[in-house]
């Protein structure tokens, strides 16, 4: 299969890479940070000059990006390049009616659209470890499902296209919250004088153990607060994007205002680079 990907990230690599291994051609374009882009291309795939060069040489194109927006300004760049029997992927995590509306839009020439957010980190997406939440028809997540097998152990097709993007949403909504929990449960522990490692170890016997906790608080020990490598930034848009699903749901609620605000203030604060486990570090005990 022939796999273009737009956005060659810390995510974006790892999903290469594997799709590389399986035989796949791949091609991926120029990013401000060309690390990426060079060890791809040494390892096989072929680089484009442009967006149109990746739209015409793909079956299926692979986005890991950022925002709903920059899908949609990507997706509106390559549209006069596309052809008929295409697939679009869009592995990040956006608005579930943005999702929809771009399906629809596809459709009409004849393109099949995915969501296919994804579950675990960088270092999953390297060991092909990833979990797949899949909003798409029948004819096109049986197209993809052979590709998402390359980089994914856990794939489930949750329904039509936003499907997949309603559910990570919901997931996201856990796991924010879960690191706005731990964020302020240890810097109570701080004030009262509690040693973090006793508490730790201790709460990796109880209900609290989770994949957040060990994440955020186990490298932050040895004073490494890059443990959790998600930034604060992406989070606040996925808990942003959340909240306003939430609504149009009818089950909006003061805990999930009260995460929002928990990220968005860190992000108005200066703080959006930083990866979440630094919500750890004292140094930012302004935002906390």
């Amino acid at each position: 299969m022939r796999i273009g990907l737009i956005g060659a990230g810390l995510m974006g690599h790892g999903m290469a890479l594997n799709l590389l291994k399986a035989g796949h051609q791949v091609t991926v374009m120029a990013h401000r940070n060309r690390a990426p882009i060079d060890d791809l291309v040494a390892r096989g795939a072929a680089e484009a000059p442009d967006l149109a060069a990746v739209a015409k040489d793909s079956d299926v194109i692979l986005l890991c990006l950022s925002t709903s927006k920059v899908v949609e300004e990507t997706i509106a760049m390559i549209m006069p390049h596309l052809r008929g029997g295409q697939i679009i992927v869009d592995a990040g995590t956006s608005e579930p009616e943005t999702t929809r509306r771009l399906a629809r839009e596809l459709g009409r020439i004849g393109v099949g659209y995915a969501d296919a957010p994804l579950t675990g980190g960088p270092e999953q997406a390297e060991k092909a470890e990833l979990g797949v939440l899949c909003g798409a028809d029948d004819k096109t997540f049986a197209a993809i499902e052979p590709m998402l097998k390359c980089f994914a152990t856990t794939i489930r097709h949750f329904g039509p296209p936003g499907s997949g993007h309603t559910a990570k949403l919901i997931s996201n909504y856990l796991v924010t919250g879960m690191i706005a929990l731990v964020t302020e449960a240890f810097a109570a522990a701080r004030k009262a004088g509690l040693d973090w490692g006793d508490l730790f170890e201790v709460m990796l016997n109880g209900s609290g153990n989770s994949g957040v906790l060990r994440k955020m608080v186990a490298p932050a020990l040895a004073g490494d607060f890059d443990g959790y490598r998600f930034s604060i930034a992406n989070a606040a848009k996925d808990i942003g994007y959340y909240t306003e699903l939430a609504e149009r749901l009818g089950c909006g609620s003061d805990m999930a205002a009260a995460v929002a605000q928990h990220f968005a203030k860190a992000v108005d604060t200066g703080h959006g680079g930083r990866n979440v486990s630094h919500f750890l570090d004292p140094a930012i005990d302004d935002v906390t």
